[in-house]
């Protein structure tokens, strides 16, 4: 008589534990326990999505580049420079520009973005001086993806 006393105080005081989880004031226990299993399910899902959510976060870590990316193509007009960053790369215009007067590139038309990411499509033309040096695609990348690591250099100390 007295196990019987036992367990059903021990069962009523688990019941109480399982409604106390939810705030059930069910008095069924097949309400509670479907309440609970319910909740279980939810519980799932949003770990679920945690997860994922969590492992989209690492792999975008892990594919983040801080490079930009840099293209260079002879036109009729001179040169057409893209430099597109993942982020917005403050203070490299500066340095891409530096790299622009340095090689005697007039600027004829010029597209910049620096909001969530660094957007550049410029247009430049050499300047009509006395420079002996031919400008071509190859050199032109080459001073501008200097310029870029210079960035770099500076923006990570």
């Amino acid at each position: 008589m007295v196990s019987r006393v036992h367990k059903r105080t021990a069962m009523y005081r688990n019941l109480q534990l399982l409604r106390s989880i939810r705030y059930s004031h069910s008095r069924a226990r097949a309400s509670v326990l479907l309440e609970l299993s319910n909740y279980i399910q939810v519980l799932k899902q949003k770990l679920q999505e945690y997860n994922q959510l969590t492992l989209a976060t690492i792999r975008k870590v892990v594919d983040y580049d801080p490079m930009p990316k840099l293209e260079v193509e002879t036109q009729e007009e001179g040169f057409l420079i893209k430099v597109l960053g993942q982020s917005s790369c403050q203070g490299l215009l500066v340095f891409i520009l530096e790299a622009f007067e340095e090689l005697g590139l007039d600027v004829l038309q010029a597209r910049v973005s620096c909001a969530e990411s660094f957007s550049l499509e410029a247009l430049g033309n050499k300047e009509n001086n006395e420079d002996i040096r031919p400008l071509d695609a190859q050199l032109v990348e080459q001073v501008v993806s200097q310029a870029i690591q210079n960035w770099r250099e500076v923006s990570q100390i």
